[in-house]
């Protein structure tokens, strides 16, 4: 048995289709905790692009909802709201907002927490999270960054579900690379951006 931690930032697709295959190949073998971590912040002292800049606002304010539900729920918060959102935005297509307000009423979270989106007060707390996941690497990294049995890695990255077949082998490769010493990368040019048919309704 492996104990797995995601780190995700809810707006990043890639995670999305990520932490769904893992949830569902790990089943009663192995342990995957999500964690939060920001676009935003790791962006914060960078110039973004046109195209990029959306993505790290919806980042920023997705972000601080995240914070308050955790503030106030405790850190089980953060797995059950993120497969709710996800489920209305990366495979539903929900605008953001409403994506966050569906998510909120889905998990029984107090509705309330949908004005955390514009408040301020919770980007220190969304700046820790963010900084444990680069502590945790060692480095820095976008979203997502895998850790097994401790060995952290930035990635995977998925641009659709593996097969139903290929999903369990996969994650055992996954796990025996990472596991193995002296394995330190492995990566290929950008494929994106990722598809989500047959993701939505797998959780």
């Amino acid at each position: 048995m492996a104990d797995i931690d995601l780190y995700v930032d809810p707006v990043c697709p890639f995670a999305w289709v990520a932490a769904q295959w893992l949830l569902d190949s790990a089943a009663d073998e192995h342990v995957v905790t999500l964690r939060p971590m920001s676009l935003a912040v790791l962006n914060g002292d960078h110039d973004v692009d046109a195209d990029h800049a959306p993505m790290i606002v919806r980042s920023r304010r997705i972000g601080r909802v995240f914070a308050a539900a955790v503030e106030q729920y405790g850190r089980t918060a953060f797995t059950p709201l993120y497969l709710e959102l996800g489920q209305r935005w990366h495979a539903g297509g929900h605008h953001a907002d409403d994506a966050v307000a569906a998510a909120l009423a889905a998990t029984g979270f107090d509705h309330r927490l949908i004005e955390a989106l514009d408040d301020a007060r919770y980007d220190a707390a969304v700046a820790h999270a963010h900084h444990a996941s680069q502590a945790a690497l060692g480095g820095r990294s976008g979203s997502p960054i895998i850790g097994v049995d401790g060995h952290v890695f930035s990635g995977p990255v998925l641009t659709e579900p593996p097969r139903p077949g290929s999903a369990p082998e996969l994650l055992a490769a996954l796990i025996t690379a990472a596991t193995t010493p002296g394995f330190a990368a492995l990566q290929r040019p950008y494929q994106g951006p990722p598809t989500f048919a047959g993701v939505e309704g797998q959780r």
